[in-house]
């Protein structure tokens, strides 16, 4: 009987074994697939030129409305009352945003900007 409990212990952790390993490899495989790398073609970035109306969502807006131009992946943020920031597109959808700012954005499907900093940018 021994023997038999050992037997099924060892095919147990053989299983448990096959199954972790195939998670592992599923895991490293959805992320390789979700990085962005050389399959995106040069100058992709979405096209965010415009003037843009801030939202509070919930924090207070800097100012009531943004000038954005784009140079590839590289934004120049502007406000109404001066401030500037460069920005970068880090991916289709994602924003990063430098001083005064420091903050990520989202590029939601109607082409506003949801931003960390909790304001929401509408494209005019």
């Amino acid at each position: 009987m021994r023997q038999t409990s050992a037997s099924v212990s060892i095919v147990t952790m053989l299983a448990a074994f096959v199954l972790y390993s195939v998670s592992v490899l599923t895991v490293a495989m959805l992320a390789a697939l979700s990085m962005p790398g050389q399959g995106h073609a040069q100058g992709s970035a979405p096209n965010l030129s415009g003037t843009y109306r801030c939202t509070p969502e919930p924090a207070q807006c800097q100012a009531p409305t943004f000038s954005v131009s784009q140079n590839g992946s590289t934004l120049e943020l502007k406000a109404e009352n001066g401030p500037v920031a460069e920005a970068k597109v880090t991916s289709d959808i994602t924003l990063s945003a430098g001083p005064p700012w420091n903050s990520n954005g989202v590029v939601l499907p109607d082409r506003s900007i949801q931003w960390s900093n909790g304001t929401h940018w509408r494209k005019q």
